[in-house]
């Protein structure tokens, strides 16, 4: 099994490379200032926000992940297999990027401006420009020519799913057969009265027609891209025949205006996802961190009001009207702990940016408390104390608004429910039980693996919330059967087989790569409440959304015939014939579902997918088969296919062969 480098000696060990980059000229005076609110003022483009169909907009790799902490590659959803085709290298890889929950990552937004702005030497040689621009979206993030591991000084947290994919040594695995064995509680939350909620991006409504998510981001090439006006503003952009003409003088609010655009894409999906949700009987979501593309950017960074501010308002209205309750969950590198500046200048605006996206929902009082923010500790620093002292001085300075929805989560590398709690309790923050977690970091001295000891903590975790009139909620996921290791069981299982023995009435997250499928397996393993709405989807068949209507052709019209002296016709003949002609007119339409309904389940509820089974959520792959004993006309060749090559298919096989 290959090894993977982990992201934290990536991203803190490396230095910061300088950027070629040429600033454009700008035609509308100095940038904004950072973090300033602008106003919504369209840009008069209407750009597609689908990324099946603009490569400008692609998926957050973050919505797709079973947590924020997930990072390898199994831990999220295969967006090649959901299309049911095999990966082309020519189209950007929209789950292999290693970015961040949030774009706090140094590395990732560099990574970005290098490969947008790279010399395109290479490529041009081998296949012109079109090609270069293809082989520069799809390069691997750089690698750095030596990197160090990191030391005592440097986090460890960052990655920790990384090590899931590392093979385990001899001792290791070892060590972990002879653990003693979990001690588990038989006590099960039922009747359950609570809600369960999944993370960030819905499956069945990603894949439908149009697709409904809240995860659409972008490049930051793609921001200073669309500085540019259109090489025909008077024309509809297209992805090579109208593209934003870099000759011509940037605006940095163009640019702004793309990202805006996104943004709003991203919000004004989400009531029909909380209406969908309120249908099966799901009334808990996190929010993507990713809806607001760079807020938190240290250079491309924005307010998100007024422009965004009617729209969140209205997320809060249909939320609030269903009872639903949001929450968020910054990422791993949202740190307050970390000795170094700059990470925790970036944490500060992360938070800041997340306390606004919930504040902006204008929630009723009670879900409003509820919208919490999650936050883990983070690394350990070489030294768990000084790194407490410092969470505590720099928690001191966040503004009330963010005291008020911030809470902690035990992790699965460096802190443990003990050592978190006593913290929380001190500083009244509500601490967050995850029990995936908890088996693997906890204080073998005080507790024994499993969910049976953890209960008597109970008490004391919940009163940390009820302080401050907040719902209580924990996390709950699994471990794959196959792992062995601590790294190993930090992977989390697609689904879940039970549930935890937390109490019936508070709010539990499922943290799994299957998203509300998830949900759905614990509601129909244990009959809970709208499990009866929940059936089988046909595998590759929708009949919740309106197909592509083919144009009939149309019919050559009819010829009048001449009328001659020998044949005379009378009118009432000529009315019989046109009664009798056969119509022309199309085919009356098919049933037309109206928006509000499509991509809803249908009257059926055929919105659940078996395990391992997410191809079904796309149409059947075509597969064109090869003509069989085809000849060639006079003086023409036929290859393989059928079909007859030209001189261009010529000089392109010349050209591989040459190549090799």
């Amino acid at each position: 099994m290959p090894k993977r480098k982990s992201s934290t000696a990536l991203t803190q060990s490396t230095a910061l490379p300088d950027l070629p980059i040429q600033v454009p000229v700008v035609d509308d005076g100095p940038p904004a200032p950072k973090r300033v609110a602008r106003g919504s003022r369209s840009s008069g483009r209407k750009v597609s926000m689908n990324p099946d169909k603009n490569a400008n907009v692609l998926d957050a790799p973050e919505a797709f992940r079973a947590s924020p902490d997930a990072h390898t590659k199994d831990e999220r959803m295969d967006l090649d297999k959901m299309f049911n085709k095999e990966k082309d290298d020519s189209v950007p890889s929209l789950v292999e990027n290693g970015d961040s929950d949030t774009p706090l990552s140094e590395l990732s937004d560099i990574e970005s401006l290098v490969k947008a702005t790279a010399p395109p030497a290479k490529a041009s040689k081998k296949g012109g420009k079109g090609k270069a621009a293809k082989a520069t979206l799809n390069e691997k993030p750089v690698e750095p020519a030596t990197t160090k591991k990191a030391d005592a000084k440097e986090p460890q947290f960052l990655d920790p799913e990384a090590d899931g994919e590392e093979e385990a040594d001899e001792e290791e695995i070892k060590a972990a057969l002879s653990r003693p064995p979990p001690v588990n509680s038989d006590v099960l939350p039922l009747p359950w009265k609570g809600r369960l909620g999944y993370a960030c991006l819905n499956t069945y409504l990603r894949f439908s027609n149009p697709p409904v998510f809240s995860s659409r981001t972008c490049r930051i090439a793609s921001i200073l891209e669309n500085r540019h006006p259109l090489s025909n503003p008077n024309e509809p952009p297209h992805a090579t025949k109208n593209r934003p003409d870099k000759e011509k003088p940037a605006s940095v609010r163009r640019g702004q205006d793309f990202v805006e655009q996104l943004c709003l894409a991203n919000v004004r999906d989400i009531p029909k996802m909380l209406r969908w949700n309120d249908r099966y009987g799901i009334k808990f979501m996190r929010l993507s961190s990713e809806m607001f593309p760079f807020a938190s950017h240290p250079e491309y960074g924005y307010k998100l009001a007024p422009f965004a501010s009617n729209d969140l308002a209205e997320v809060g209205k249909v939320a609030a009207a269903l009872g639903h309750r949001l929450t968020t969950h910054p990422g791993q590198y949202t740190q307050l702990g970390s000795p170094r500046k700059s990470v925790i200048d970036n944490a500060l605006r992360d938070l800041d940016y997340h306390a606004e996206m919930l504040s902006l929902l204008k929630l009723p009082p009670q879900q409003d408390r509820d919208a919490v923010m999650i936050l883990h500790l983070g690394g350990v620093f070489g030294d768990k104390e000084a790194t407490l002292a410092r969470f505590r001085e720099n928690y001191a300075t966040l503004p009330q608004g963010v005291k008020d929805r911030l809470v902690l989560e035990n992790d699965d590398v460096s802190w443990s429910v003990h050592e978190l709690l006593p913290l929380c309790e001190e500083l009244n923050i509500p601490l967050v039980l995850d029990y995936h977690h908890h088996n693997i970091i906890f204080d073998a001295t005080q507790i024994r693996e499993g969910t049976k000891d953890i209960i008597d903590l109970y008490p004391r975790i919940l009163a940390t919330w009820k302080r401050k009139n907040i719902t209580p909620k924990m996390h709950y996921s699994e471990p794959t059967p196959e792992a062995i290791t601590g790294r190993q069981r930090r992977k989390h299982n697609p689904r879940v087989a039970t549930l935890p023995p937390c109490p019936n009435d508070m709010d539990l997250m499922i943290e799994a790569k299957d998203k509300e499928q998830a949900v759905f397996e614990l509601m129909r393993t244990f009959k809970l409440p709208g499990f009866e709405n929940i059936n089988d989807m046909l595998p590759h068949v929708r009949k919740d959304d309106n197909k592509p209507v083919k144009p009939t052709p149309q019919s050559s019209k009819k010829k009048k015939k001449k009328k001659t002296k020998k044949q005379p016709k009378l009118e009432e003949e000529e009315e019989d014939d046109e009664d009798s002609a056969p119509s022309s007119s199309p085919p009356p339409p098919a049933t037309i579902i109206s928006d509000t309904e499509i991509g809803m389940g249908g009257p059926d509820g055929r919105v659940y997918w078996p395990p391992g089974q997410e191809h079904w959520l796309r149409p059947v792959k075509k597969v064109v088969k090869p003509r069989e004993n085809k000849k060639a006309p006079p003086g023409k060749e036929v290859d393989e296919q059928g079909r007859i090559v030209t001189a261009a298919m010529r000089r392109k096989r010349v050209k591989e062969e040459e190549e090799k």
